[in-house]
């Protein structure tokens, strides 16, 4: 096989969103600003490489508010926590900074005013993962989870009145649609929240590696297993027409077996990874005869969000912009 018959292309925007940027830089701004230790509930994003460099400069990261000592500081993570949580913090004398991503506050805002006017408020997205518990909590008794498109069946809500539906921020868009297309068949009185839950950055890299799968035989996504956006990437990658896609958190974890009889690779990673590990894979490509990669850029990303208020308040002037 010649080399000249093989190519890589990594696609583009890729990694980091504003949201992940802004919650990293939050914690290694709050350690250089108060010291070692700092608290973070959860972890700050879903990526491996990320926490295990943030406990190397001194934040510990626990489950619950419980095993943080009373009055330290502590931050939540960019996946958004419930009223309840900021109440226990409370109680506990906890210096809190939340570093939830404002795209995550937008639909916990969306949820409180929906409570507000009585509506059902169907919520989609996945059991257990830290922003759907954190939505839910907004508004316990008015909210229903559907995960997928066949759970519509089983809702459980009158088809006579008006409910509404909002979305983790994380999911692959063609399937949430399709979930909204089943609710809206069941329930035609269902209300869309006034903008897409979805986030921009999520959206984006799913067109990013539609783009690219349909000419590759492999598609390697870079991210964490916990991480629901790059898992998502895989699926969507395999939808789009990449004859395999392996997510891996990095080139450790790639299988040579995948490369057998390859020659168009797509690379890309989810919004919480580091370019560093994305360089890690395509260095490995480049040790296993593939050439350098091509990137194929489909939009330009220019937002980026303001630290915490309860943060910026302590740096001095010049740091509080990032």
């Amino acid at each position: 096989m010649s080399e000249t018959a093989k190519h890589v292309v990594v696609a583009a925007p890729r990694g980091y969103c504003a949201g992940v940027d802004r919650a990293v830089i939050t914690v290694e701004k709050a350690l250089d600003t108060y010291g070692a230790p700092v608290y973070v509930r959860k972890q700050i994003v879903h990526n491996k490489h990320v926490v295990e460099t943030l406990e190397q400069r001194g934040a510990i990261f626990v489950e619950e508010l419980t095993e943080v000592p009373e009055g330290a500081t502590v931050v939540f993570s960019a996946h958004g926590v419930s009223p309840m949580v900021h109440s226990e913090a409370a109680e506990r004398q906890l210096k809190t900074i939340d570093a939830t991503c404002p795209l995550v506050t937008k639909v916990h805002h969306e949820a409180k005013r929906f409570a507000k006017q009585d509506l059902p408020i169907v919520l989609i997205g996945h059991a257990g993962h830290e922003e759907v518990e954190g939505t839910m909590g907004e508004a316990p008794e008015h909210m229903t989870l559907v995960e997928t498109p066949d759970d519509v069946d089983s809702v459980d809500l009158p088809t006579d009145k008006p409910i509404v539906w909002l979305s983790q921020t994380t999911l692959s868009v063609d399937e949430t649609m399709e979930t909204v297309n089943r609710l809206k068949t069941k329930f035609p009185l269902l209300e869309s929240p006034p903008s897409d839950d979805i986030c921009y950055a999520t959206q984006n890299r799913q067109l990013a590696v539609k783009q690219i799968a349909a000419h590759s035989d492999l598609v390697i996504v870079v991210g964490s297993q916990n991480s629901s956006n790059s898992v998502r990437l895989v699926e969507v990658a395999l939808e789009a027409g990449a004859k395999a896609a392996y997510r891996v958190d990095n080139a450790d974890e790639i299988d040579e077996a995948w490369l057998e009889g390859v020659n168009n690779v797509g690379v890309t990673s989810g919004a919480s990874v580091p370019e560093v590990l994305v360089d890690g894979v395509l260095e490995y490509l480049e040790g296993k005869g593939f050439p350098k990669a091509v990137e194929e850029r489909l939009i330009e990303e220019s937002l980026t969000f303001a630290l915490p208020p309860e943060l910026r308040k302590d740096l001095p002037k010049h740091a509080a912009r990032h």
